[in-house]
């Protein structure tokens, strides 16, 4: 089997699939802390819309149906607004707590 650019994405998008979903997972049963709760599940969500994103866009399957440009729609949206939150909740910039 020879190793093309499209596999290469496709392997890589579900392996960020899985990485996400393990983040928010682990967000909703292992963290314990409020805030590293949040960052979890916000960092899984980057990942899991990130690879949606990537799979429809560079692994082109069949035809686009609702659900791929609803999906194509919003995925940019909640990406922004997670990066955003994790910067909110991130360590202050000036080094004090």
């Amino acid at each position: 089997m020879r190793l093309e650019p499209a596999n290469l994405a496709a392997a890589v998008s579900w392996a960020a699939t899985a990485v996400g979903i393990g983040l928010w997972l682990w967000s909703w049963f292992g963290a314990r802390d409020r805030i590293l709760k949040l960052r979890f599940y916000d960092c899984g969500m980057v990942l899991v819309f990130t690879s949606v994103l990537l799979r429809v866009l560079v692994v082109r399957g069949p035809p686009f149906n609702g659900l791929d440009w609803l999906l194509l729609a919003i995925s940019p949206v909640f990406i922004a607004a997670a990066l955003w939150r994790l910067g909110r909740t991130g360590p202050s910039q000036n080094g004090s707590q």
